[in-house]
């Protein structure tokens, strides 16, 4: 088959355009370099979390729990680029908690969820709260190892005052248990979570919670 050469010429320059359009878009790329995603978490005040838990056949409670450090979190920052994690502190890179943290949390009953206890609306007692046994872990992974030479600091117990004041005389007591805890944590490393497990004395789950930056 013969061209002719108006046709080949605008063949050619077809191409032609086609070809730096592709070189340039390349050019950009490579320029460009890949995209980098990034996400900055600030721990100043410490680690809070929070979580559900229940006694079986029981009432339903809430633990809220606090870990500090005296200085250790002020202008902390936590840095992922890109899947890679990164602590600081203004200019200076950390690995590793400090020597000691203070854990701290409350416990309070609460409506159960449907994914706790369907039907129980009874309230937490302090004979409930004395069932608990707390035990702690360091976890990294999926790997679990007992945290080491906790001692309890404080705690102290707190009535709550009902928001319906001239029915006080008619509803139960409820209460809210406060509880500080030194957990040893040198050497520990940043990206391993403080796991706390509450059972009761005959060794059923009651609540799970993992404290991590």
């Amino acid at each position: 088959m013969r061209f002719s050469r108006r046709r080949i010429s605008g063949f050619s320059l077809k191409r032609f355009v086609v070809g730096v359009v592709f070189y340039l878009v390349g050019c950009s790329a490579v320029f460009a370099g890949p995209q980098r995603e990034k996400t900055v978490w600030n721990y100043d005040d410490g680690i809070f979390i929070s979580t559900e838990g229940s006694i079986p056949d029981g009432p339903c409670f809430k633990v809220s729990i606090r870990v500090t450090a005296p200085g250790f979190f002020e202008n902390l920052k936590r840095t992922e680029v890109n899947g890679q994690t990164v602590f600081r502190r203004g200019s200076e890179v950390l690995t590793q908690f400090p020597d000691k943290l203070a854990l701290s949390f409350s416990i309070r009953d609460l409506p159960c969820s449907m994914q706790l206890q369907p039907n129980s609306q009874s309230y937490l007692t302090p004979v409930n709260v004395e069932s608990l046994r707390l035990t702690l872990f360091w976890k990294r992974g999926m790997a679990l190892r007992p945290a080491k030479n906790i001692s309890r600091v404080s705690s102290r117990v707190e009535r709550i005052a009902p928001y319906a004041t001239e029915l006080a005389d008619k509803l139960p007591e409820r209460f809210e248990w406060f509880s500080q805890f030194e957990v040893p944590s040198q050497g520990v490393s940043l990206t391993d979570s403080l796991v706390l497990i509450f059972r009761t004395t005959d060794g059923q789950l009651a609540a799970r919670v993992g404290a991590r930056l």
